[in-house]
């Protein structure tokens, strides 16, 4: 019910910019059907995504689900792929600054420290 609300108040707000933007006005009924019309695509694309992961013998929707789904607007589908593109690169950069991080740490211990860190994960690999 609350996710409901938010998409029938998210969708008042982008009617009143289109309003102001192209002179017009929109009835409380047009924006009602306009949000009850965009809640069951959500609910229709929620479930395409699932069954596309299903199929591809998976439990998590990816990336590349979500690209099969915006297949047919070309606009939309631009979007994402730069969006995933945008999201890979940084997740990348994230990996690389903790690889330095860890380095810089394992660099700053004595020999005796290193060692023990050593043996610890040893020990926890044959637990």
């Amino acid at each position: 019910q609350r996710l409901k609300a938010a998409v029938h108040y998210t969708v008042g707000c982008l009617c009143e910019e289109v309003a102001e933007d192209k002179d017009v006005q929109f009835s409380k009924q047009s924006i009602a059907a306009i949000s009850d019309i965009t809640f069951r695509q959500c609910e229709i694309f929620a479930k395409d995504l699932e069954m596309f992961a299903r199929h591809a013998k998976r439990t998590t929707v990816t990336s590349e689900d979500v690209k099969l789904l915006a297949r047919r607007s070309n606009s939309l589908l631009k979007y994402i792929t730069q969006k995933t593109e945008e999201l890979a690169s940084s997740n990348m950069e994230q990996k690389e600054k903790k690889k330095k991080k860890s380095s810089t740490a394992k660099e700053e211990r004595t020999p005796g420290e290193q060692e023990a860190a050593v043996t610890e994960n040893e020990d926890s690999n044959m637990a």
